[in-house]
């Protein structure tokens, strides 16, 4: 235990503002000091491909991934380049452990399709994109653009609230 109240931290930047806020901002960094027991779930030095595999099998209970051709290529060449060693970030639908949203509870017998692979050298991860999935954040299934209207004849705009 760091002995940081977080919660009494949380309070006091909602009731004092950005002083409050200051002393959560520190007490972060207090809580970042203490020793963590954080390991991978793989060892970094290992391949690329291994350590998706080992993802897929251990976190979401597939046998695996199916890598296209393409994505072979950029993963020899990230490796190539010397990115083999950072970590994998998978990108892949929230809606089931596998990419098919219709699996639903704990599926078995899958594998997962790696459609690209890319990296985020500044970060210092690789992100592998699979199924369907689409890197552009926060978008709902239905964007709320469809519900924006104008009126053409009071200018009054209706949908965006």
């Amino acid at each position: 235990s760091s002995g940081i109240n977080a919660e009494k931290q949380w309070y006091q930047r909602r009731v004092r503002g950005g002083e409050g806020a200051v002393e959560l901002a520190n007490a972060v960094v207090e809580a970042c000091k203490q020793e963590s027991k954080f390991k991978f779930l793989y060892e970094l030095e290992r391949p690329l491909v291994d350590k998706m595999n080992e993802i897929v099998r251990r976190i979401y209970g597939g046998d695996g991934v199916e890598l296209s051709e393409m994505v072979l290529e950029k993963i020899a060449k990230l490796e190539k380049q010397g990115y083999g060693n950072l970590p994998i970030c998978m990108a892949k639908t929230h809606l089931s452990l596998s990419c098919d949203v219709t699996k639903k509870g704990v599926p078995t017998g899958f594998t997962v399709p790696v459609k690209d692979i890319i990296l985020s050298a500044g970060a210092g991860f690789v992100y592998p994109l699979a199924g369907t999935i689409s890197t552009m954040p926060g978008l709902p299934t239905r964007p709320a653009y469809y519900e924006i209207d104008v009126d053409t004849e009071t200018g009054q705009i209706t949908g965006l609230f």
